[in-house]
């Protein structure tokens, strides 16, 4: 359930993260009054706090402690009290710009150099994945009804390889069920149309599939195959498994959240030797892109499927070649850490790669 704040609980969460990540202390109500003007007595910080504490927005580590953020309120913090920093982005991708050049590097070497230039600019570890460059044909693909509001999605690659999903059919408005008979027809119908359009092509551009070509009465089937068949193409990827570019993990190990050695060493772990755990988590294709930008996905804390990265944020972006992403740009640090300049950078340097290999 979302929580509502006030404008000044608001504010007094802001001020409480942005003073948190600065100095990885738990904060008090003396610090915010010295260094925020919130306008308000430190009695009234205190009481405001109390409150963000009982929302489970922040948490005291011990009882003689200031607060500290959790998930949930790094969370707040990132989705409505932010904006991610313009000017930075355009001096990231300045940046990439003058020290990367195109024509006269190897690939790996150009995406080696940007992982490099990322981290340094975040202060994080930088995660950038390989282009794929053998995405799944659609050679042929079916939609059939298999019981009463339950149909079986088949798909057959170039490669003669079959992969299928089993769904349940999306609501209709009536109230009554329509006939077997006419889901069939329906069914057949947009399979026909899917196959029309798509065959010969990568899955991933199903992405940029015009579904209003679809008649009225089967658009309530567009936003459901579409979410469908893109959960199938990221099964249908394997990914290698010197995929993913790292770089910057010595600098982000220097930080109080990993003092502990048993994390530091689940983390690498994970980033040297189980890296197809972590290649769906950030070659995760964005549901929606506003504006031509990237949408950039923040993962938080315990948000991360995985164990190492429980105490971490994830920040990720695909870059693409045309309108097919085709590769992943992210940041991974402590969930203390600068989500304006992070998301800043991690699109920045998206909008880039995507320019570059377009």
């Amino acid at each position: 359930m979302e929580v509502q704040l006030t404008n000044r609980q608001q504010h007094i969460l802001w001020a409480t993260v942005r003073h948190y990540i600065a100095t990885a202390e738990p904060v008090g109500s003396k610090a915010l009054v010295e260094e925020y003007n919130l306008g308000v007595s430190s009695a009234t910080i205190r009481n405001v706090m109390g409150v963000l504490e009982k929302s489970g927005l922040l948490y005291q580590p011990h009882t003689s402690a200031g607060r500290v953020p959790s998930d949930s309120g790094y969370r707040i913090y990132v989705n409505q009290l932010i904006t991610p920093s313009e000017v930075l982005a355009k001096e990231v991708e300045l940046t990439l710009q003058q020290r990367l050049h195109w024509e006269d590097w190897s690939l790996e070497s150009l995406l080696q150099g940007a992982a490099q230039i990322l981290a340094t600019l975040s202060g994080c570890i930088s995660l950038i994945t390989m282009p794929q460059t053998t995405t799944a044909i659609l050679r042929h693909l079916q939609l059939v009804q298999i019981e009463a509001g339950r149909i079986v999605l088949i798909v057959v690659t170039d490669g003669y390889e079959t992969h299928s999903k089993l769904m349940d059919l999306p609501p209709v408005q009536e109230e009554k069920q329509p006939d077997p008979e006419v889901i069939d027809r329906e069914l057949q119908i947009v399979s026909n149309f899917l196959n029309s359009h798509l065959r010969g092509r990568s899955l991933l551009e199903l992405a940029s599939l015009d579904w209003s070509q679809l008649d009225r009465e089967f658009q309530r089937y567009g936003e459901f195959l579409k979410n469908s068949v893109a959960e199938l193409t990221r099964r249908t990827i394997a990914p290698a498994a010197t995929q993913i570019m790292v770089r910057g993990v010595a600098e982000v190990l220097r930080q109080p959240e990993f003092s502990q050695l048993q994390q530091v060493q689940t983390l690498i772990h994970l980033l040297e030797e189980e890296q197809d755990q972590l290649w769906p988590l950030i070659f995760d294709e964005p549901e929606a892109e506003e504006a031509g930008k990237p949408r950039v996905t923040v993962r938080i804390g315990a948000e991360n499927p995985l164990e190492p990265i429980r105490t971490c944020s994830l920040i990720s972006s695909t870059y693409r070649r045309g309108s097919v992403p085709v590769g992943s740009v992210g940041v991974l640090g402590p969930t203390r850490l600068d989500y304006e300049s992070a998301i800043a950078v991690v699109a920045a340097a998206a909008d880039y790669l995507s320019e570059a290999f377009s």
